[in-house]
Formats: structure tokens, sequence, C-alpha cells
């Protein structure tokens, strides 16, 4: 035998053992611990906002700045925008290429929407003076709210991502698992916001 064929034996053997030593279940792992890690961090500005909620500096409180029928509006946008990806996810596991392509366009719709709602409240509120400088509530407010926000944002830009993908790619075994991963992604930020409708804005506006 010969030294090429030596060496691509050993090449496709290493392959092998690589294959072996990185199961598809080690991504979603990896992925879940990647979450856990940004629960912590919006677990942290949970805890500043609570503490800082009532330090209004002689500046507008909850009750003062905001409307909740605009708020129950985008939470029940970004609500629906769960089902919608779920949709996309059934297609997948159905083999709809189509299905689950316009699953994800409402999605990122759906998505856009909702960060749309979300930065007119946020002009809407600067233009009354209620900026991030006018009180400790009001900075710890814009920086949770806003964090969320710009999650929502890198949700969308990787819908946008995968959707290029499933273009190029199909259904391919890869692009379901960062479809997976995604959807994890997507479903976590939909928890985090109900955390926010309910500790930041509903009992605000309640107390």
């Amino acid at each position: 035998m010969s030294t090429t064929t030596l060496d691509q034996s050993t090449f496709y053997l290493v392959d092998e053992e690589a294959e072996a030593h990185h199961p598809e279940g080690g991504t979603l792992l990896g992925f879940w611990i990647y979450l856990m890690s940004d629960a912590l961090i919006f677990a942290t500005l949970f805890a500043t906002y609570g503490v800082l909620a009532t330090a209004y500096a002689g500046g507008p409180t909850q009750r003062d700045l905001f409307e909740l029928p605009l708020v129950a509006l985008n939470t029940a946008i970004l609500l629906v925008s769960s089902i919608t990806y779920g949709f996309a996810m059934m297609a997948m596991q159905d083999g709809k290429l189509g299905g689950t392509r316009l699953w994800l366009v409402v999605t990122a719709l759906l998505g856009m929407a909702f960060v749309g709602v979300e930065l007119y409240e946020f002009g809407t509120l600067i233009a009354e003076g209620a900026t991030p400088q006018t009180s400790a509530f009001l900075s710890a407010f814009f920086t949770l709210v806003a964090t969320h926000g710009l999650h929502v944002t890198v949700g969308i830009i990787w819908i946008g991502v995968m959707l290029v993908q499933l273009g190029q790619r199909g259904l391919h075994p890869e692009n379901q698992q960062r479809l997976m991963c995604l959807s994890m992604f997507w479903h976590f930020l939909d928890v985090v916001w109900i955390g926010v409708f309910t500790f930041v804005y509903l009992l605000g506006v309640v107390q």
C-alpha cells in the first residue's frame, strides 16, 4: 500500500472519529448553556430594575408614562410570532420547505412590528422628557427593555440568514438544527417579555 493511500485512510478515520465525538445534540446542549447565561443577564437587569423602580428623582412614575393598551398590543404581537414560529417548525418536520420559509417570513414581520412599536414608545417617552438621564428608574427601564429589543432584532436578522440558507441548501439536517436553536432563542425572548410586561408595566401601573 502506498503512502498516499495510507494518508487518505488515516484522514477518513480521523474524520469519522471527529464526527463521533461531535454529536448533533452537542450543538443543542451548547445553545442551552448560552440561553442559561443569557437568562442570568436578564435576571440581573430585572433585579436592578426592582431596586431602582421607585427611584424617581422627582421625575415621572410608571403611572405617568406607561400606556398599557399599547404594551398589551405589543405583547400580543410577540406571542403570535411565537405561534407562527411553531408553525414553521411543524412545516420543517413535515419536510415542507415552502411552508417553513413562509412562516419564518411571517415571524420576522411580526418581530419587526414588535420592535417598531417599542421604538415608537421610546420616542414618545423621550419626547416627553423621560430619558435614561431623568432618573435611576428610567435608566433601569430603558436598559432592560432595550436589551430585550436588541435580542429580538438579533433574532430577526437570524431569521433572515436562515431564509438565505434554506434557499441555498433546503431543509438540510444542519439547517434544521439551526432552526431548532433559533426556535429556543425566540421562545426564550417571549418568556422574558412576559416577565417584562408583568413585572415592569403591569405591576408598575397597578402599584
